[in-house]
Parts: structure tokens; C-alpha cells; sequence
């Protein structure tokens, strides 16, 4: 973070404040973590602090610490519009345009007169808040949450609580610490975490082991529609709203389901299509290996992005045309897969 703009926050942060936190649309553990996270740590430094995300998060994520403090921008609209109307600061956490709030939001972020700060680490940041802390080198913005407290030395001032939420944002979003961006600083975050009290072993557990049994049989399906592309390195598979619908689902049930693809021996690109009727959308999710860059297919072709290797975006055309677009781009893509 710049100097100035940290010199800027501790200012402004100096007297308490009226502070409304808020994530991206279909919140993650990262959004939820540093969220969470952010909204305790200044809650003990005597701000008055909500949370306001877009819509619900994945019910794997509510034993988190400090769930009283959210609002649903769309389900109760009325008192997010409120948090947001009277807020002196917004912090925009995991999210690097304002349109990831979607389109319900968006209006609030623009027209506001809040100070806001962006905490984020994904790419081509927009220039939106009047303090930006932006790093795409690291993790995850839970983990830059924790640096961000370090800078305004405060770091004795983690809870369990806070370590907790904090932690989880970077397991989930480093793929349980497997992702080329855990660096050794990481690690050392993390540790400091677990010295400060955050539970790894359950935190996986509540993460991780939590299956119902509808997401397995989800899970298969998308199993039985897997289509691997070994000329080119890629796999990708999708579910159809009858497939989601066959097997009760629930937000988050296909959480990592966009891995299997590159689980397999040689596959440095993987995808998922789902299909939201309800949205009339297609939603996708992009990983990849090495130096292959999904957020650049992301921004180019499907009206996203995110990072290099782990990017998200989503299609207005029927899924079997999304699907037939995608086949058809690999030729296209042959120079960079085939390195």
C-alpha cells in the first residue's frame, strides 16, 4: 500500500466512524472471510461497522464469526440501502470493478458520498476508490486484510475470531494452500494466524466436510458430463438447470466442481458452464496451470475476469451454444495451450 493512501486511512480512521463493508455478488470464503474479518477488527477500534454483501452466501461459510453483522443487499434491500446511505466509509473487499456487485448495488457504490477503500488482489483494478490497496501477487484479500491491519499496527488486536475468518479466506481461495500464488509470506500469515487462535483443522472441516448428499450425486453428474480435449490440454464439463434442479440444489454445492477437469494427468485448462434460467445466464469458471492465462479468455470472451489462473465470466446464450463457442475457441487458443 502507498504510503499515502495508508497515511489517508489512519487519518481518516482516527475518529470513529459509520463504516459499511461490502463483497462481490455470490460471495465466496474470501469475500465472506475478509468481510467478517475486517468488520470485527474495526468494530474493537470503536466503529460502527455493517456488513452488506449482494445475496446470500453458501451455507458452509455461516458458522463464521460474526454473522449477526450482515445485511442482503436483495433480500432485505431497505436496511442495506440505509447502512449504505449514512455510511462515512465504504470498503469494497474482493472485487476490482463495481459491477461485481451486480446490477442492484452498483447505483448505491457510484452514487454514494462515502470515502471508499478498496482492499482486492485481482487484475486491472478500477480506479473507483479514493484509497486503493491493490496487490494481484497476493493470495488472497484475506490475506491482505491481515496486512492491512498489520500496517495500521494492530495486529494484537486478532481474535480467534478474526483469525478464523481470516485463514479461511486464504485456505479457500489458495486451493487449501495449493495454488502457485501461496508464497512463503503466506505461510508465514498464516502461522501467525494459528498463533493468534484460528482453528486450521476444524476450519477444514466445516469447509470441506460438510457434504450433503444431493452435491455428490451433483457431482457425478457433472463426472458423466466431463469432456477432455488432450490435443489441447483442456477439459471442461457443465451442469444444465435440470441437472441442478434433479439433485436439490443449494448455492455452493459446486464449489471446486471446476478442479476435476484439471485434476486429470495433462490438462493445464479446465471450465464449468452452469445454467441459471432464473438469470437467463450461463455462469462460468475458468482454471488453468502455469502460465496460461484464464482471466485473458475470461475478459476477452465472456465478459470476465479475475486472475491468471483462476477466472470466472458468464454467457446470455444458450448453454449447448456457450458450450459449441467454447469448443470452437480451442483452435484459437492451440499456441498458448500447446507451450
Amino acid at each position: 500500500m502507498k504510503k499515502e493512501n495508508l497515511e489517508g486511512i489512519q487519518q481518516l480512521l482516527a475518529t470513529p466512524k459509520r463504516v459499511v463493508i461490502t463483497a462481490h455478488r455470490n460471495p465466496d470464503g474470501d469475500a465472506v472471510g475478509s468481510s467478517l474479518g475486517l468488520a470485527q477488527y474495526l468494530i474493537s477500534q470503536g466503529h460502527n461497522v455493517h456488513v452488506v454483501l449482494p445475496n446470500e452466501y453458501p451455507d458452509f461459510l455461516k458458522w463464521l464469526p460474526g454473522q449477526e453483522l450482515v445485511s442482503f443487499y436483495e433480500t432485505e434491500t431497505e436496511i442495506a440501502q440505509q447502512y449504505l446511505k449514512v455510511a462515512d466509509v465504504i470498503f469494497t473487499l474482493d472485487f476490482n470493478h463495481r459491477s461485481r456487485v451486480g446490477d442492484a448495488m452498483t447505483k448505491e457504490l457510484t452514487d454514494t458520498n462515502a470515502v471508499m477503500i478498496m482492499i482486492d488482489h485481482h487484475e486491472q483494478p478500477d480506479a473507483y476508490a479514493k484509497y486503493m490497496y491493490s496487490d494481484t501477487s497476493m493470495s488472497s484479500t484475506c490475506e491482505m486484510a491481515y496486512h492491512f491491519i498489520d500496517k495500521l499496527g494492530d495486529t494484537d488486536q486478532i481474535t480467534p475470531e478474526i483469525a478464523n475468518c481470516l485463514y479461511t479466506g486464504i485456505m479457500t481461495d489458495t486451493g487449501s494452500f495449493r495454488y502457485r500464488s501461496t508464497t512463503a509470506l503466506t505461510h508465514a500469515v498464516v502461522a501467525e494466524l494459528i498463533r493468534k487462535g484460528a482453528q486450521n483443522t476444524s476450519i477444514h472441516e466445516n469447509i470441506y466436510d460438510t457434504n450433503s448428499l444431493s452435491r455428490l450425486k451433483l457431482q457425478s453428474i457433472a463426472l458423466s458430463h466431463l469432456k477432455v480435449f488432450k490435443e489441447y490440454g483442456t477439459a471442461y464439463t457443465y451442469l444444465s438447470q435440470k441437472d441442478l434442479n434433479s439433485c436439490d440444489y443449494r448455492k455452493g454445492d459446486t464449489e471446486g466442481f471446476v478442479n476435476i477437469g484439471l485434476s486429470i494427468q495433462g490438462i493445464r485448462f479446465a471450465a464449468i458452464f452452469i445454467e441459471n434460467e432464473q438469470e437467463q445466464i450461463v455462469k462460468i469458471s475458468l482454471r488453468s496451470k502455469g502460465d496460461f492465462s484464464v482471466n485473458q479468455v475470461a475478459r476477452t470472451y465472456f465478459d470476465g475476469g479475475g486472475h491468471k489462473n483462476a477466472a470466472g465470466g458468464r454467457s446470455t446464450d444458450s448453454l449447448q451454444e456457450t458450450l459449441a463457442e467454447f469448443e470452437n475457441l480451442l483452435p484459437e487458443l492451440e499456441n498458448e495451450l500447446c507451450v
